[in-house]
């Protein structure tokens, strides 16, 4: 579509600064000349205007022109967000007008771009850049963004852009709509076991005032409601009650009017932490172990050690008193009735019955163990004869009963069936079906009450024995000769590591639980573990973020535990149960930015609208969206109105030929100059 178009054009033969400076001079002089009122100025102005006018060298160009196409650019946002109602249909159709437009007008193209979501939020103006760089910036026409507003990488200013084209938004959503909103102010990082974290939390809503349910979960256990007041920040508190990371998510009761529920709920992630660990050693007499037992304790910085020996052996004849054998009395009332819950673990090393302690101090024990406590009791022999433990009240929170026999001998220690799984015995160095650690040599026979038993003898003899109790969690070890692994005796055995795992088995740290339900989400695939002691472990029954609920079953891996892997989509928290175990999972972030606000908005980008002469238009849902009209416009016009948006005409063109005709031929200006002279001469002749 070709055009000819004339115009006047000037090829100067000096430089314009050169041309207008002679010129200027010489007109002074000439206009000087006037206002003496001497005869011929005029001609003589004429000439030196006639000069000036061969110095620009004017022509007469014809140019066959064809004109550039200006370029629409679409940038439709395709966020989660979108999927609200019927915004994504609103959307395809504004995108369809702009196609049968770009159709009907053979001087428009259109580029289309999508753009998507991260982390962050909605990356719309990743999308606007993209576009804009493939397009030559003097023939964009505009820039139509059809976003319902909630745009999470807006730069600062304009100036970040380079666009000198209206911007337009185009919003579906329906802006009257109310919405329920949990936003979760503050939250801390970390938190003690044990004790409570705050929370500040606020719940927002468009149609209601009052007060509104808030539940809180712990790694998606039984909730804990809390009324707060709708629209005021309020401070809630909730427990942390376990080590690592704990995923406590807080859902709001569904509004009167409502978008979503997606934004009904929110989670963080607690580290949970324990203050500095307590315990308590008693070592009934001293042994070649108790500096092991020490050794290991202090070896770790987060453990406070109160340390007891009774230094009397046991075949000590004297008639010294009991209360006179130590610098200070061994403060049994303090450690035992005032003091006790204050300890993490209590530890009893081949201790024996003696007067020091009233049998009524060791029921407190027992009862401080049902009411969540830990003990670990390490046998000696002593532990087979009159003044063992069991003969105590203890005995009731004690895992093994002793029958009464003591062997003295080497032996090594063997991990049974359920050792191998279990996770305080599985793996150990060295170990395995035929472990490769060095002896021990003396062991005291007793028979297993209950529990698991971990470690045994070659001949089938409990050595390593856990058992829940009440609230509370309770070891026993049949011998007293552990020790020998921390020489290194025979080589040794992964005597720091074990003990280690019992101590932490003892106080409740979930990596270490027998029957423990875990999940991940990583690379669009969600990967459940199932820490079992059983032979099967139960279905898995998963609800995503959506609501949609799905069953599977878990198979089991080579080191005995049950797993499952399956994709997952989407963004929010999945919960799991399996069994009596439940967990959740974070799909993308905890609180994805997208779905913070999901009301209709144009707050993100009226200052782009604004400074570029655009418009916004609320379209509302649906096919049947109202949409602006669209208009060709020209450059420095309105370019948007009420009911309509304009899209630039840049005339942008491609000169195919191009013809130069001279206005003033050398011959033809030699004449005039010489006329003008002649004139101005003869006049001053006169």
């Amino acid at each position: 579509m070709n055009a000819t178009v004339t115009a006047l054009d000037f090829a100067p033969l000096l430089p314009w600064s050169v041309i207008a400076a002679l010129t200027g001079l010489a007109l002074i002089a000439t206009l000087a000349g006037g206002v003496m009122r001497l005869s011929g100025w005029i001609w003589r102005t004429l000439a030196i205007l006639g000069i000036a006018l061969v110095l620009a060298n004017p022509s007469l160009v014809e140019e066959e022109r064809d004109p550039l196409a200006d370029v629409a650019i679409l940038v439709t946002d395709t966020s989660s967000s979108m999927d609200i109602g019927g915004r994504n249909d609103a959307a395809n159709a504004m995108a369809e007008a702009l196609r049968r437009e770009a159709e009907t007008d053979p001087l428009l193209d259109l580029v289309e771009v999508e753009a998507g979501e991260s982390a962050d939020g909605t990356m719309l103006f990743d999308g606007v850049n993209a576009a804009l760089a493939s397009a030559p910036p003097d023939r964009i026409a505009g820039v139509v963004l059809v976003t319902d507003g909630q745009v999470h990488d807006a730069p600062a200013s304009l100036d970040a852009i380079n666009v000198d084209a209206p911007i337009h938004h185009v919003m579906p959503g329906d802006r009257e709509a109310g919405d329920r909103r949990l936003v979760i102010e503050e939250a801390p990082r970390y938190g003690i076991v044990g004790q409570t974290v705050q929370f500040m939390i606020r719940v927002e809503d468009d149609a209601m005032q009052g007060t509104a349910a808030v539940d809180f979960r712990f790694e998606g256990g039984e909730p804990q409601r809390f009324t707060i007041p709708i629209g005021r920040s309020t401070r809630v508190e909730v427990p942390v009650e376990r080590r690592g990371q704990n995923v406590i998510e807080a859902e709001v009761e569904a509004g009167p009017e409502e978008l979503s529920l997606i934004n009904n709920r929110a989670a963080v992630s607690v580290n949970g932490v324990r203050d500095r660990l307590r315990v308590l050693l008693v070592t009934g007499e001293p042994h070649n172990g108790a500096r092991a037992w020490r050794d290991l304790l202090k070896s770790d910085p987060s453990v406070d050690l109160v340390h007891f020996t009774i230094l009397r052996p046991p075949d000590r004849r004297d008639s010294t008193p009991v209360d006179e054998l130590a610098l200070i009395g061994f403060p049994v009332q303090e450690l035992f009735v005032e003091r006790l819950e204050e300890f993490d673990l209590v530890i009893f090393d081949r201790y024996r019955r003696r007067n020091i302690m009233p049998p009524l101090y060791f029921d407190y024990i027992a009862r401080y163990v049902d009411n969540g406590g830990a003990l670990l009791v390490t046998a000696g022999p002593p532990f087979a004869g009159a003044p063992s433990l069991y003969r105590t009240p203890l005995a009731a929170v004690l895992p093994v009963r002793p029958t009464g026999y003591i062997t003295d001998g080497g032996f090594t220690p063997e991990t049974t069936e359920t050792g191998l799984r279990h996770p305080v015995t599985a793996g150990l160095a060295g170990g395995g079906e035929i472990p490769q650690w060095g002896r021990w040599l003396r062991h005291i026979h007793g028979t297993a009450l209950g529990g698991d038993t971990l470690l045994e003898t070659p001949d089938g003899h409990p050595l390593l024995v856990l058992q829940r109790s009440g609230e509370g969690r309770a070891a026993i070890v049949m011998s007293d000769q552990t020790w020998l692994w921390a020489r290194g005796f025979e080589g040794g055995g992964p005597y720091a590591e074990m003990f280690r795992r019992v101590a932490h088995w003892l106080m409740r740290e979930p990596e270490l639980d027998e029957e423990r339900l875990t999940a991940y989400a990583t690379e669009g695939e969600l990967h459940v573990d199932r820490v079992t002691l059983a032979d099967d472990a139960p279905p898995l029954e998963i609800t995503w973020p959506d609501g949609r609920e799905e069953t599977v079953a878990m198979g089991r891996t080579e080191d005995g535990r049950f797993a499952a892997v399956m994709p997952a989509e989407g963004s929010g928290l999945v919960r799991l149960r399996s069994g009596d175990l439940t967990t959740v999972a974070a799909l993308g972030p905890i609180n994805p930015v997208e779905y913070a606000d999901l009301r209709p908005t144009g707050d993100a980008l009226d200052p782009f609208v604004e400074a570029t002469g655009g418009g916004w238009y609320p379209v509302g849902d649906g096919a049947d969206a109202d949409l602006p009209a669209l208009r060709r416009t020209r450059a420095g016009a309105d370019q948007a109105g009420r009911t309509w948006l304009g899209l630039t005409r840049n005339e942008r063109y491609v000169v195919e030929a191009s013809t130069r005709t001279p206005l003033l031929p050398g011959l033809l200006a030699v004449l005039l100059l010489a006329a003008f002279l002649g004139l101005g001469w003869w006049r001053e002749g006169r």
